[in-house]
């Protein structure tokens, strides 16, 4: 008599700190676009609320790589393609759908502006997204070397760069030729290092935590 083929837990134990990450990874990549809407003061510094949600992506990215190698953070960062395009795409179906008559007034042109984004930004986010997210998969990986150690230091030099780049891509593509770019960019470029650095080495020590003791559950 045949024996009864081990389920699918059996053959694949699940991990709980890519199965948690990832869901909230994904989260924070619809949600980053909508949060972009409104520009905050921090200080002296004025920033698109986005780069909170887009923080926490590059935290994530890199705790995840750091439990589970580069293969698996790369591989969250193109999984993310998926939430932000269908996202968008959904965003844009809601926004030409006729608004129902009893709407609220002031709601029925602020949800337009609120979410909506045209099409050389969306193309600017897509493109940004990918490159700098994988660059900061890559940078965090080959500084940690895989050890574990430090993951707060590499964790925040591979944020630094990585938002560099998607800052002198995001504003190049969406505003070069309609607006001068150089002062929007350099604002942006100087306020996402300054939260990277104070903001990063403490939330990836608590994830790569929590990841760690989210494991140890079996």
């Amino acid at each position: 008599m045949a024996e009864p083929a081990p389920s699918a837990s059996a053959q694949t134990p699940l991990s709980w700190s890519l199965f948690v990450f990832s869901v909230l990874y994904g989260g924070m990549v619809c949600i980053a676009g909508v949060l972009g809407a409104k520009q905050v003061a921090l200080g002296p510094l004025a920033v698109e609320a986005g780069i909170f949600a887009f923080l926490l992506l590059v935290i994530l990215s890199s705790a995840v790589t750091a439990l589970h190698g580069q293969r698996i953070g790369t591989l969250l960062v193109r999984l993310g393609f998926i939430p932000l395009i269908v996202s968008a795409l959904l965003i844009q179906i809601v926004i030409a759908l006729p608004h129902d008559e009893g709407m609220y007034p002031p709601a029925i042109e602020a949800f337009p502006i609120i979410v909506g984004q045209g099409a050389r930004m969306m193309l600017a986010g897509l493109i940004s997204y990918g490159i700098s997210q994988t660059l900061n998969v890559t940078i965090f990986s080959k500084l940690s070397g895989g050890t574990g150690k430090l993951v707060w230091l590499w964790g925040m030099i591979a944020s630094v760069i990585s938002q560099i780049i998607d800052t002198l891509l995001f504003i190049t593509i969406s505003f070069y030729g309609e607006r001068p770019i150089m002062d929007l960019m350099v604002g942006q470029m100087i306020t996402k290092v300054v939260l990277s650095v104070i903001l990063v080495p403490p939330l990836i020590t608590a994830f790569v935590v929590l990841g760690r003791k989210l494991d140890a559950r079996g």
